[in-house]
């Protein structure tokens, strides 16, 4: 152990024990992560090595991010996974091998280059716990950052720990709620210890006690800054340096550094530029140089460096300080030295990046170079090193107009990193350089795709000024940017500017045609177009056969349908297939958009296809999947470091009739109207008026759902209409019901599906009386029975007993409310059990509680791996589907097991078929 890493421990007992904890926990079979957050000096990286240096029979992988390597797409990921060169070869890791250059293929999705990172720890955890240490975040690459942000947040089983050091305040942070551990500054005792252990000679008491107050307790500070001020300490006439601590430190290291021989500090700026620690790679470019090996000696002696097997400097401040100090020159020599060391065929786009940060103004050469390595690092999966191969090629491009367009591409490879503010800015950059028309218009439509991921509400009037700038220069993408265009319309919904759906689908509809035969997307954009200029009855049959174009031609490798499950969400399937009335179609569509996202990897899109499947759930009475989907959906957010579900929850908890469910909803819709979503302003008021129907609440029923049908919102507004006709009929507003039972005519009528018919039965059934009453309920249950709407099936038996009730037939009655009671309280909808459970009461009947279900013993996760598992998957093919290793799969069947009382997948079958049988009754 070395000891001067206790020393610089002073006062960190918290810290160690937390770290003691994480260690025990992980010889125990658990896994860990650890955010370790703190200032420069603070004692990050001092933490780090006692965990290395107090994890005993557990092997350690280092990594640190190197500022000038940010955008050198999986440069972290290449650090840590490169010392695992023996396993890599294996097929499972076939994605990490593609993004660290070292194999072919089709370019990965990052997240499934995280699913191989997370099984190749696990099994090289087989053999002992492993520890994967990460310094200097803030500067690790986009790509690395995210892959291993999404291993930790998936960890669980794995005998896997990672622990992440990263500086404060940090500009980025894709590690937000991992588990953290704060450092600050040592107490004034612990400070003034570690100060006086440090000093060699006397100092003046006043002057430590200020100066460890100014310090605030940085042990970096501490230790470092005396050897430069001893004479002043002592003397007591130190003059207050006005300078951020950190500037204070490297100069600190600088003073050390102008003490070296010329050829060390050579040395240690070639290492510095290279951010493998490579020994070999870092002498062959010493070699190159005409470096000596015994430069690294001074170095060494006074504890700036260690050179062994792997490069280490002492403090990643010492590397920046060395980096940061050199002339321009000397950094062109040194990457130049580099990018000559490194093996063209091994590692062209590191060489590549190496050469650009070389050359010297302009150079048309190296910028095509970099040009072309931006298409290699794609196939590495790396977006974010795309755009900076791209940014530096525009940099040394000659030519203006060609310089314009690199930087265009590098914004465009931006955005598609998740980077819309960077890419924002290069806007500015490509705009103020020569370009023709069609150029200025591919720029309008990024900054509106821009606009829309940042401030979703704004950008429909721009995406519609970029399809009309691209349809008059005839580009082909205008078509599919008026589809964005409307899409960002229907989101906006209520809130966004009066009469703009109907502006842009005019827009739209104007537009030339579609090539023939036309695309599905094309299809798509002609019925909406005529969705929201001639009607809603007029488009159906277009809309129709729009969505089954769409469900026919979603292949996997057809990466537009991707970006329309993602960018253009408020036309999905599950909208889509609402509008229609048609649950046949949506079950097809939402199982195509999970298979697909899951077929690529995709986590941008599969939280938005687990949707599409969770509202089919929802409507199907299976809520125990919905949730799980929920969870699932919201574990992807969380992994990726995205917004988690917000409105598939709201929805969940209104047909439960949760008492939390109206909070969630006030909440869901206060959200909504901050982010300028009118469309989820509507879905609000849709669940606030089930809420409140299901409680028996009318007159509050009749104001949500008035106020959900205020605004003609896709796939929405006729299932308000629904719930207005029970609402304004239990409620005594008779005439309202009339008016919203003829609205809701229009629409079903023309769907024309059981579905559709079903629901329009029953709410004629309620303006109705007698025999003409009775056979609406009959015809609804018989239509609603033929669908998988089993929801709105057990509501229609509710209504029919409660009106034969009120026609004083208590034995029919009790027929058809036992139905309705057993088949809520068997889903979960309890507001509508108990309803159907007060008017059984009203007829004489005593009804005893439910007996509890054995799957409510089990998490959502373990719910959804036990239903995969009784299926038939292996644990490698579950653990691929939700994301997981096959590890903590295996973890959470052993608890599955313990919780149902069966000993193997075999017996899974009876208890969760029990529970899938209650839910479908």
């Amino acid at each position: 152990m070395d000891k001067n890493r206790v020393v610089n421990l002073q006062g960190r007992q918290r810290e160690r024990v937390e770290l003691d904890e994480l260690v025990r926990t992980l010889r125990a079979g658990q896994s860990g992560k650890l955010v370790i957050r703190g200032e420069a000096g603070i004692g990050k990286t001092a933490l780090l090595d006692y965990l290395q240096d107090h994890s005993p029979r557990c092997r350690v992988l280092r990594a640190a991010g190197v500022e000038s390597e940010t955008e050198l797409a999986f440069g972290g990921l290449h650090q840590l996974c490169g010392q695992l060169r023996d396993h890599l070869p294996l097929p499972p890791y076939g994605p990490v091998r593609a993004a660290l250059g070292m194999g072919d293929g089709s370019p990965p999705d990052r997240f499934s280059v995280g699913l191989s990172v997370l099984n190749l720890l696990a099994e090289v955890a087989e053999d002992a716990p492993l520890i994967c240490l990460v310094d200097d975040v803030q500067w690790l690459d986009l790509e690395s950052v995210q892959t291993l942000s999404f291993v930790a947040r998936r960890l669980q089983a794995e005998r896997v720990a990672l622990v992440f050091a990263v500086r404060e305040p940090a500009d980025r942070d894709e590690l937000i709620r991992l588990p953290e551990l704060v450092v600050r500054g040592l107490s004034f005792g612990d400070a003034r210890a570690l100060l006086d252990k440090s000093l060699t000679g006397r100092i003046d008491q006043n002057v430590r006690d200020r100066f460890v107050a100014e310090t605030r307790g940085n042990p970096r500070a501490l230790t470092e800054l005396p050897r430069q001020l001893s004479a002043q300490l002592a003397g007591g006439f130190v003059v207050p340096d006005p300078r951020p601590l950190v500037t204070q430190l490297e100069d600190s290291y600088l003073r050390r550094l102008d003490l070296l021989p010329s050829q060390t500090r050579q040395l240690l700026l070639v290492a510095s530029a290279e951010p493998v620690g490579d020994s070999a790679l870092l002498w062959r470019a010493a070699e190159l140089l005409g470096i000596k090996a015994d430069a690294a000696a001074p170095a060494e002696s006074v504890g700036l460096i260690e050179i062994g097997t792997r490069v280490r400097f002492r403090h990643p401040l010492v590397r920046a300080a060395v980096y940061q100090a050199a002339s321009p020159e000397d950094r062109r020599s040194a990457h130049q030295a580099v990018a000559d060391a490194i093996d063209a065929h091994r590692d062209s786009d590191r060489r590549a990046w190496h050469r650009g940060q070389a050359a010297v103004g302009l150079d048309a050469s190296t910028a095509d170079e970099l040009e072309s390595m931006a298409g290699r690092a794609h196939t590495r999966g790396g977006a974010a090193a795309v755009a900076a191969f791209l940014e530096r090629a525009a940099e040394l491009t000659p030519d203006p107009g060609r310089r314009a367009e690199r930087v265009l591409s590098a914004a465009t490879a931006k955005f598609n990193a998740g980077l819309p503010e960077a890419a924002y800015d290069l806007l500015t950059a490509a705009e103020i350089g020569p370009m023709d028309a069609l150029e200025r218009a591919r720029l309008a439509r990024l900054r509106a795709q821009i606009v829309f991921a940042r401030h979703r509400s704004e950008a429909a009037p721009l995406l519609l000024d970029a399809a009309d700038r691209l349809e008059a220069l005839g580009d082909p993408a205008a078509r599919e940017t008026y589809l964005e265009a409307l899409g960002a319309t229907i989101f906006a919904g209520r809130l966004g500017k009066p009469n703009g759906l109907r502006e842009a689908a005019e827009a739209a509809r104007s537009a030339r045609p579609a090539p023939q035969p036309p695309g599905p997307l094309d299809r798509l954009l002609d019925a909406m177009a005529t969705r929201f200029t001639d009607g809603y009855v007029a488009a159906v049959p277009a809309l129709r056969e729009a969505v089954r174009g769409l469900r026919c031609e979603a292949v996997v490798d057809d990466d537009r349908l991707l970006r329309w499950l993602w960018l253009s969400a408020p036309v999905g399937p599950g909208p889509l297939a609402a509008d229609l009335w048609d649950d046949d179609e949506w079950h097809r569509l939402a199982t195509n958009a999970v298979g697909l996202a899951r077929e690529v990897g995709s986590l941008s899109v599969l939280p938005v296809a687990l949707g599409y499947r969770v509202g089919l759930h929802l409507l199907g009475g299976d809520f125990g999947s919905a949730a799980a989907l929920v969870d699932e959906a919201d574990a992807i957010a969380e992994a990726t470091g995205n917004a988690p579900t917000r409105y598939a929850r709201l929805l969940l908890a209104a047909w439960r009739g949760e008492e939390t469910a109206l909070t969630l909803i006030e909440a869901g819709a206060a959200d909504a109207a901050l982010r300028g979503a009118g469309r989820a302003v509507g879905l609000a008021g849709y669940a606030a008026a089930v809420l409140h129907n299901g409680l028996g609440n009318y007159r509050e029923a009749i104001d949500a759902a008035r106020r959900a049908c205020e605004h003609d919102d896709l796939g929405l507004y006729g299932w308000s209409l629904a719930e207005l006709v029970e609402a304004a009929v239990r409620g005594d507003s008779p005439e309202l019901a009339a008016e919203a039972l003829a609205k809701l005519e229009e629409r079903t009528l023309a769907a024309g599906t059981d579905w559709a018919l079903g629901v329009l039965a029953r709410s004629r059934a309620l303006l109705s009386e007698g025999p003409p009453a009775e056979a609406l309920y009959q015809e609804a249950i018989e239509r609603l029975g033929r669908t998988r709407i089993a929801v709105e099936l057990t509501r229609t038996h509710l209504l029919y007993g409660e009106w034969l009730r009120r026609e004083h037939r208590r034995q029919d009655a009790r027929e058809q409310l036992h139905l309705a009671h057993d088949r809520a309280g068997r889903i979960g909808a309890e507001a509508f059990a108990e309803r159907a459970r007060r008017e059984l009461a009203a007829t004489g009947e005593t009804i005893r509680p439910r007996a509890g279900r054995s799957v409510d013993l089990l998490t959502a996760q373990e719910a959804q791996i036990a239903r995969l598992a009784a299926d038939g998957l292996t644990n490698a093919q579950i653990a691929s589907q939700l994301f997981l290793s096959p590890h903590t799969v295996e973890w959470h069947l052993r608890k599955v097991f313990s919780k149902l009382g069966v000993t193997s997948r075999r017996h899974l079958g009876k208890p969760l078929a029990e529970a899938t049988a209650t839910r479908r009754a």
